[in-house]
């Protein structure tokens, strides 16, 4: 089979032939017939001091199952995370991981929703929001963001803003149900809670968008400093949310999360949008999408 991968931090992406790899324990081969790029995965790739595996979403059919599964079998169709080599044509995926993907929905859809959905949901469920509040989401057009916003919608937001990095993509975040579209230079008038998904420099310009007794909630893997002074002022909190806590601890909160972005997803309520598919072979422009902040929407590789 064919599997991407490099050698060295910030090194070339490549095609390799390698063995189609058995199931292990707890595990499901699958025929990936679609793969999300996530923004983590990519820094890794730029960032580890040693190469990494390429993970990520996966969709596809289950071909063969390991010693203990027990919820699927082979020629169903499941998407989740995969921790291993998932950028190939055939990937392991835990079967706790796993869910199953509905008959009318496409790999590409399920690639788009489950993984980016959960943390767009997760991130909001942590802000606790009540209808009637505003909301402010920042990378409003990425694979996570654009989800938060409709979600928000969902969630009851009176006052839906989306955080951008470029102008160009207002048109985008509008068509989401934003009520308004910001850059990052101008986060505009305050908002009952924000999500934020960049961290590093806007993390303090995303707290002081946050209006007087609001929250901030931080699920970027970009870091950042805030200075305690500027939560006292104005009696603002800020959580940190991230999704493999909840994966591992809360199993049936992340299953219900699964289920209600499926429904959310059949009602027409929530609409997954994709930036673009690209072979495995042209991993590396997929990669350049993400870096340079210009996808809108989910970046997908078709195996």
């Amino acid at each position: 089979m064919r599997r991407v991968r490099y050698e060295q931090a910030n090194g070339p992406l490549f095609l390799e032939e390698v063995p189609v790899p058995a199931a292990g324990p707890g595990e499901l081969l699958v025929r990936a017939e679609a793969v999300g790029v996530t923004l983590p995965v990519v820094r890794k790739v730029t960032e580890a001091l040693e190469a990494i595996p390429l993970g990520g979403e996966i969709a596809g059919e289950v071909v063969a199952t390991g010693p203990g599964v027990t919820r699927f079998q082979a020629g169903d169709r499941v998407t989740g995370l995969c921790f291993g080599h998932g950028y190939a044509d055939f990937a392991l995926l835990k079967e706790a991981m796993a869910s199953p993907v509905p008959g009318d929905a496409s790999a590409v859809d399920a690639v788009a929703l489950v993984r980016s959905g959960l943390v767009a949901l997760g991130a909001l469920e942590a802000a606790h929001p009540e209808p009637g509040e505003s909301a402010l989401v920042t990378a409003a057009a990425s694979g996570v963001g654009h989800l938060a916003i409709q979600l928000a919608r969902v969630r009851g937001a009176t006052r839906a803003v989306g955080a951008v990095s470029d102008a160009r993509k207002a048109d985008f975040v509008r068509a989401l149900g934003a009520d308004e579209v910001v850059t990052y230079d101008d986060l505009g008038t305050p908002v009952d809670y924000v999500l934020d998904a960049v961290g590093g420099n806007l993390l303090g310009p995303a707290l002081a968008a946050v209006a007087p007794g609001g929250r901030l909630v931080a699920y970027s893997s970009g870091g950042g400093t805030i200075q305690a002074y500027d939560l006292l002022v104005g009696a603002r909190t800020v959580t940190g949310f991230q999704m493999a806590g909840i994966a591992r601890e809360r199993p049936e909160l992340y299953e219900r999360w699964r289920r209600e972005l499926w429904e959310l997803f059949g009602e027409g309520r929530l609409r997954p949008a994709v930036h673009g598919t690209f072979a495995l072979e042209d991993a590396a422009r997929a990669h350049e999408a993400i870096e340079s902040r210009s996808n809108l929407g989910k970046v997908v590789l078709l195996p």
